[in-house]
């Protein structure tokens, strides 16, 4: 018995073995198919990527009978002849949205896509030694030249439902292209809107017998007219009456300016109230004209700092780029020179290593130095930023004229150069600088003279030297992200210090003689006042305080030096990290110097997190308050809704020590609802308190909410914000933005969901807002087709865009609607209609392929109207027959379906009677 089942085992795979033989000959485009047959094989430009392949029908219950339409199939999934409007992909690089048209050459092969100047020029592709016909083909609308007849081993593919072309180019014909480049000329401005930001607070407290209750509304709006963009940022806070203070309304401008792209000169152009960039001086408030550089129109490989990797390859040899260990690019390039010059930037620095590996195997391997601080650039980028107008300062109340004009270029991987001009009223100062990049690491350094006129003192003249430098250490995983030190001559001043003092001279006051007043605590500028004491407060927030009051300087701070530090050290693979960040200036017209430092340790033992931290602060009168933190965080389960618990203690020198236990989560499908709930123990007399928060993120806007209370006093407050755009086809809602959004355009699919916007919802005119997109970089929208109603199915589920700084783009998606129907079909005789016999409307479009046993699966379906399904017989005849249908109609206030309908029908050849018959809803 054994042997006989040996015996049966070989014979079988013997069988297997001969079968999957006879189906690779069959399939392997033999040297005599004819040159339609080829070009379906070698296509490159099908919508199916393989040849002709035998559908054997014996697979199918049945044993395959009554499938007469299946040829159109055999070739992969068909594309008919017609123009589509797709999103086109070069090696996986999206380049842009166009019509491209598709012809068949036959009508058993599916189209292939026909390639016209234009598409070249856009892919940027242009090939060598083409023949006249070939030139003429390409300008001819009627003809259809393929990708792979203009380029060998270049191959065009299809998605239809995703609405993408591929197109595959080998690297030897592509140009010189960055990474992550999208051609300005498909940079979109977006549509004429009117954009409202808000976030509106308002908080109640109570405490010996006196309830005061404040309110806060903040607005960001907006108005986008072509490439102009009018923007405004103010404030109103309202305060209730209390013993001994009137109640209180007030409004407060912030900014007003309008702003707009020049892509030309990739730079942004502000006019009305903005800030200088800070890259070289230091940043201040202007009132005015800017015209400046904007990184962000460059592709994401040219931003930042990295250097260009030069070699020489002996063959077609792969490079690859690795640092700190990890690899972060790879090609392969032809024989001779190369040079790589978009790396993606990967932080402060780590040397890269390079290695270069040639077709006959051999290895060589260099180093190339990389550190970066922020004042180095790639070879060949240029910044520059010019400003003119009034200084924007609260503590100047007259509006000096301003200038200031800055460059930065970088000339190759070792040397970055960048210079400036400042100037105002009795001010002017320049600035030289270089920043050199090491093996040591990178350093900056630059020099500034200033001169100064401040009416009844004697010119003021002076120098400040400012030195920066950066480094990661591999070996240690030391990351020293930033270290500056600044030493300035007794005489310098900045432009804000000069028109400070300045002010300070005309009226009367002592311009370096610093004394301070006690100023009212703000929040964005408004100032906030509550009947809690701070440390009644800070009890109900469960966080460290001081009681010192705040102080604010009068008289300008002439700075003498000035160091800072940002230090983190991983402590192995289970050793946790450490993290430092130091600060420590000392002045010229002020006794003392003035340290401040955090350093902390995390690190988790399984589930459990810890962290210790200290911090010192110091007041203006230079008083210091030791602060320590201890922190726990252990979840409580393992799936996305389980629930934190954290245990929270401090300790500092006024408020003495605090304990909070804390316990925190979300719920919901998008995880929209969080709370948390809070005790607290203070000593020095805070007694208990506790505290419950809770939020809601809905599609339209965010809630928040608290209460508190604690000895002899108590606590609430309601937070919402939101979004609100007019545009062309209304009004939507939508939560906060940001700079550049975007709005989606679904047709009846209210509810639907958006992936990019979690918690993001179509609403019942059709529309959503994507609240962030990146400007001048490729952002995909993608629709989440779980939420779409059942009558109502998508064109594509997914649109690409490049929007401009700050604009409002409008993705507009083709949606059906129709009611979805399951019909079992049967001829007169009572067969089953043929499978795959494709059923049309009464306008010519297909709405669904028959299956097995007669079931149709029909989508967006009127509710009645005439049906016809169409089939070719064993002997390629055309045969075709018809039924009618009416369905139910929805309920009154049904908006979506709910269910599919179900129908038996029998289908009925021309000449006859159809008729269908109700089988459920």
């Amino acid at each position: 018995m054994a042997k006989h089942g040996v015996c049966r085992q070989i014979l079988l795979c013997a069988g297997i073995a001969a079968a999957l033989s006879s189906w690779a000959s069959a399939t392997a485009a033999p040297a005599t198919a004819s040159p339609e047959a080829s070009a379906a094989a070698t296509g490159a430009d099908a919508g199916a990527s393989s040849g002709y392949a035998d559908f054997d029908r014996s697979l199918l219950a049945g044993a395959g009978q009554n499938t007469t339409d299946l040829s159109r199939f055999e070739h992969g999934n068909p594309v008919l002849p017609g123009s589509y409007n797709a999103d086109i992909y070069l090696n996986n690089v999206w380049v842009g949205r166009s019509d491209v048209r598709f012809a068949a050459p036959s009508a058993n092969v599916s189209a292939t896509a026909c390639i016209d100047r234009k598409l070249l020029d856009q892919l940027n592709l242009h090939p060598a030694k083409l023949s006249v016909e070939t030139l003429a083909g390409l300008s001819d609308p009627k003809s259809c030249v393929s990708m792979g007849s203009l380029i060998t081993g270049a191959t065009v593919t299809f998605d239809m439902s995703q609405l993408r072309i591929d197109v595959s180019i080998p690297q030897a014909y592509l140009g010189q292209t960055a990474r992550g480049y999208v051609n300005p000329e498909y940079w979109d401005a977006g549509v004429p809107a009117a954009l409202l930001n808000y976030n509106f607070n308002s908080y109640r407290s109570s405490s010996r017998g006196q309830t005061q209750t404040t309110s806060y509304l903040g607005l960001n709006s907006g108005l986008n007219l072509g490439p102009w963009h009018f923007r405004e940022d103010a404030t109103v806070d309202w305060q209730s009456a209390t013993a001994g203070a009137p109640a209180r309304r007030r409004w407060q401008n912030i900014n007003t300016y309008v702003e707009r792209d020049l892509a030309s000169l990739r730079a942004n152009l502000t006019m009305g109230d903005s800030f200088t960039d800070g890259a070289v001086f230091d940043s201040y408030g202007i009132r005015g004209v800017q015209l400046g550089t904007d990184d962000r129109m460059l592709p994401q490989s040219l931003q930042g700092y990295a250097p260009v990797v030069r070699g020489v390859a002996q063959t077609n040899a792969k490079i690859t780029v690795r640092q700190n260990g990890m690899v972060i690019y790879e090609t392969t390039v032809s024989p001779g020179p190369f040079s790589l010059s978009d790396l993606y930037p990967t932080g402060y620095g780590g040397n890269l290593q390079v290695t270069v590996t040639e077709a006959d195997g051999h290895v060589s391997t260099f180093s190339v130095p990389y550190a970066s601080v922020a004042q180095l650039l790639r070879p060949g980028i240029t910044r520059f930023d010019i400003s003119a107008g009034q200084l924007r300062d609260a503590t100047i109340k007259n509006k000096p004229a301003v200038m200031q004009a800055t460059v930065q270029h970088g000339f190759n991987n070792l040397l970055t150069g960048y210079a400036g001009i400042a100037g105002s009223q009795g001010y002017g100062a320049l600035l030289v600088g270089a920043a050199i990049n090491t093996h040591y690491g990178a350093f900056a350094m630059d020099v500034t003279h200033a001169n100064a006129r401040i009416p009844g003192y004697s010119t003021q003249s002076g120098q400040s030297l400012r030195l920066t430098y950066s480094k990661i250490i591999p070996s240690t995983q030391t990351v020293l992200s930033v270290a500056t030190y600044r030493y300035s001559t007794g005489g310098f001043l900045s432009l804000t210090q000069a028109e400070q003092a300045r002010y300070y001279a005309r009226q009367g006051i002592n311009a370096f003689n610093v004394v301070t007043q006690q100023a009212v605590p703000t929040i964005d500028g408004v100032p906030v006042q509550s009947v809690l004491t701070s440390a009644q407060q800070a009890t109900l927030a469960g966080s460290a305080f001081t009681s010192n009051p705040i102080l604010s300087a009068r008289g300008v701070q002439r700075q003498r030096s000035n160091f800072t530090l940002s230090l983190n050290q991983p402590l192995g693979r289970t050793g946790g990290s450490i993290y430092a960040n130091v600060t420590a200036s000392n002045y010229w017209n002020r006794r003392g110097n003035e340290t401040q430092f955090q350093i902390g340790y995390n690190n988790h033992f399984h589930q459990l997190a810890y962290s210790v931290s200290a911090t010192r602060s110091a007041d203006p009168l230079g008083r210091y308050d030791n602060a320590y933190f201890v922190s726990l965080s252990l979840p409580l389960g393992r799936n996305t809704h389980s629930p934190t618990l954290a245990l929270n203690l401090s300790h500092d020198h006024a408020g003495g020590s605090q304990a909070q236990t804390m316990l925190s989560g979300t719920l919901g499908s998008d995880s929209q609802f969080n709370y948390s709930a809070a005790a607290t123990h203070s000593g020095n007399g805070g007694g208990n308190a506790g505290s419950v928060n809770v939020g809601y993120r809905s599609p339209y806007a965010v809630f928040n909410a608290s209460y508190g209370n604690g000895n002899g006093y108590s606590q609430a407050s309601l937070n919402m914000s939101g979004s609100v755009i007019a545009h062309q086809g209304g009004v939507t809602f939508g939560q906060p933005l940001g700079d550049t959004v975007g709005i989606v355009y679904l047709p009846n699919a209210a509810g639907a969901r958006l992936a990019n916007a979690p918690g993001a919802r179509v609403d019942h005119f059709g529309y959503a807002i994507v609240p962030y997109l990146t400007p001048y970089q490729l952002n995909t929208i993608q629709v989440d087709p779980k939420g779409l109603p059942l009558d109502v199915q998508l064109d594509t589920t997914s649109a690409q865009v490049v929007p401009y700084a700050g604009a409002v783009v409008m993705l507009k998606f083709k949606t059906e609607s129709g009611r979805t129907l399951i019909v079992q079909a049967h001829l007169n005789d009572g067969q089953a209609l043929p499978f795959g016999a494709e059923v049309f409307n009464e306008k010519g479009n297909s709405l669904g392929v028959v299956g097995q046993a007669g079931q149709i699966l029909l989508r967006g379906v009127d509710q009645a109207g005439r049906l016809t399904a169409r089939w070719q017989n064993d002997n390629g005849a055309e045969q075709s027959c018809s039924f009618d249908y009416r369905l139910a109609p929805k309920g009154k206030h049904a908006q979506t379906a709910v269910g599919y309908d179900h129908m038996n029908v029998i289908c009925t050849k021309a000449g006859s009677d159809a008729l269908a018959l109700r089988d459920g809803t």
